[in-house]
């Protein structure tokens, strides 16, 4: 999977996403409480439906057409609340890829 491959070389991701194109930079893959696979990711460009950049939780299901792009990898600077998005994490930047280097 290619949002896989993004968390762990740390590189941007192109797709989209119920329709609309995406820039983003996933953090985390797992599952959400009703048990659909989903991405937590920073979208720092492209369209959505309310301001940019913003964290999203994006069901997999819906996310089409996605490249891998280098760029700098961008996160939100607020960490201060937990996220709720994933609540089955399979794999998370922070604690399955820099926590091993």
């Amino acid at each position: 999977m290619l949002l896989r491959k993004a968390i762990l070389t740390e590189q941007q991701a192109v797709c989209i996403y119920d329709g609309r194109p995406r820039e983003l930079c996933p953090q985390i893959i797992g599952r959400n409480k009703s048990g659909d696979e989903v991405v937590l990711a920073w979208q720092f460009a492209g369209e959505s439906s309310g301001k940019l950049p913003q964290w999203r939780c994006l069901r997999l299901a819906h996310v089409t057409a996605i490249s891998l792009r280098k760029g700098p990898w961008r996160e939100g600077g607020s960490h201060r609340t937990e996220q709720t998005g994933v609540s089955a994490i399979d794999l998370d930047i922070n604690i399955h890829v820099r926590k091993r280097r």
